[in-house]
């Protein structure tokens, strides 16, 4: 409940772009699957640009419009994937859909080759 007010009011501070650093690292993952697909109907509404910094490869497809893949320090960008429509279905569904599954295989790739 904690983490939800706390991106409520980060949802509501006004500020034009907003920066997510691994939000969800501390919750277990049935919790961060819930607060993922409760989060991304705030993150649509286009009055914000948002930068989610993850290190989870389906929470950055799932959430975003489009995921840099970066190569380890010095972060330099190796890749730009974008997200596969998602909208309005659930969490499962986005997931499981051939599509995603594809762009989840092309970002891992991404960060394979940048090893």
């Amino acid at each position: 409940m904690r983490q939800r007010v706390a991106f409520l009011r980060t949802l509501l501070s006004g500020k034009p772009v907003l920066l997510l650093d691994e939000p969800f690292a501390s919750l277990d993952a049935i919790t961060r699957a819930e607060l993922q697909e409760w989060l991304a109907p705030s993150l649509v509404d286009g009055s914000h640009t948002v930068v989610l910094v993850t290190h989870d490869v389906e929470e950055a497809l799932y959430l975003a419009d489009s995921v840099v893949v970066l190569s380890g320090r010095p972060g330099v960008e190796v890749g730009r994937i974008d997200a596969p429509p998602a909208r309005g279905t659930s969490r499962d569904e986005v997931v499981t859909d051939p599509e995603f599954v594809l762009r989840r295989e092309e970002v891992m790739s991404l960060l394979r080759e940048s090893r």
